[in-house]
């Protein structure tokens, strides 16, 4: 009978934490993500790509292009809806190699050039890396059992705000993992990282949107632009490797090219300290220029046409949600005049 009781009263204040914890995430100024962008998410996306066909486009790269380029303007414009591959924080190299060497897909791959990131390094284990391969491996690797939880647990996503997992250990998630993971007590270890606030809001097809409280709040912004100038000024952040990055993505890229797929590269704006550091340490002389000039692709950087240009980034890295619907427009118009990109609306 005391058992029974005990059971009773543990569930009874257990489901009252979680309720409270739930009531607090919701009125408090925090931004959560109601989906996680995490492997299985990615991993629904990609097993699109064998079944695809020649006009479709599937999107990698970076943040930018995912925050940057909307998949229902483009849609809306062409006919397309794009296949999103891309991944916060991450070097599109490994993805890219994915899609050339284990799939067939002859349709075209935009790639979005961050130079931070897409010039950064080979090394497997950098996270850079490492974090784009561990979506490609998880792909190859999930079984039924993991899809089947993953599609049980959107309805849960969509419901509650506590049920958070991301996979991005740098960002403010609220699951009680990540939160221990931030405690620093005493002089023990190395002070915690700052963590990013998570700004961005995702659909189950990945199509991914600036919460609007980022380019709103200019303390929400402000806490960004601190973690990437943390980034910026860390001593130790090892400096860019673009011989061998170029020469990785070449030699997929030729590969891909032989067999009739197309290439469009793709570089979305910045602004603010974080521009200034690109254009300085990450200009385009010693890093796109070349990569450019060995490919006989079309380029968009986003200096070079006046309709791209003049966005401020709330955070200096990402555009908010109004001005990526504006610069997914010009883009989109961009390409169709340079008719490296199928209109279905007008066939």
């Amino acid at each position: 009978m005391q058992l029974k009781t005990s059971v009773v009263v543990a569930v009874i204040v257990g489901l009252t934490l979680l309720l409270g914890w739930e009531l607090y995430l919701r009125s408090s100024k925090k931004t959560i993500t109601l989906l996680d962008d995490n492997s299985a998410l990615w991993a629904v996306q990609r097993h699109r790509v064998p079944n695809l066909d020649d006009e479709q486009i599937v999107i990698i790269g970076s943040s930018r292009i995912l925050f940057d380029v909307q998949l229902d303007v483009w849609e809306d414009k062409t006919g397309i809806r794009p296949v999103e591959l891309a991944t916060v924080g991450s070097s599109p190299l490994p993805i890219f190699h994915d899609l050339v060497n284990n799939t067939e897909y002859t349709g075209t791959i935009m790639v979005g050039v961050t130079p931070g990131l897409f010039f950064s390094t080979t090394y497997p284990k950098a996270e850079p890396w490492s974090w784009p391969q561990a979506r490609v491996d998880h792909y190859a690797d999930r079984t039924y059992a993991d899809r089947s939880n993953h599609y049980l647990s959107i309805p849960l996503q969509k419901a509650f705000y506590f049920i958070s997992a991301e996979e991005d250990k740098s960002s403010d998630n609220v699951d009680l993992k990540a939160i221990l993971s931030r405690i620093h007590i005493g002089p023990r270890g190395p002070e915690p990282e700052i963590p990013f606030p998570q700004f961005s809001e995702i659909e189950t097809d990945r199509s991914l949107r600036m919460t609007a409280i980022t380019a709103t709040d200019t303390s929400v912004a402000n806490t960004v632009q601190r973690a990437w100038l943390s980034i910026i000024m860390d001593p130790d952040m090892p400096p860019p490797d673009p011989v061998s990055t170029t020469n990785f993505f070449l030699k997929d890229a030729r590969k891909f090219l032989d067999r009739g797929g197309k290439l469009i590269m793709v570089r979305c704006p910045s602004s603010g300290p974080l521009a200034q550091g690109e254009q300085k340490f990450l200009g385009r002389e010693g890093f796109w220029d070349p990569l450019i000039d060995s490919l006989n692709v079309p380029a968009y950087n986003y200096l070079d046409y006046e309709q791209l240009t003049g966005y401020e980034c709330p955070e200096w890295s990402h555009l908010k949600y109004e001005d990526a619907l504006t610069f997914t427009n010009d883009l989109v118009d961009i390409m169709l005049k340079d008719d490296v990109i199928t209109n279905l609306k007008t066939q």
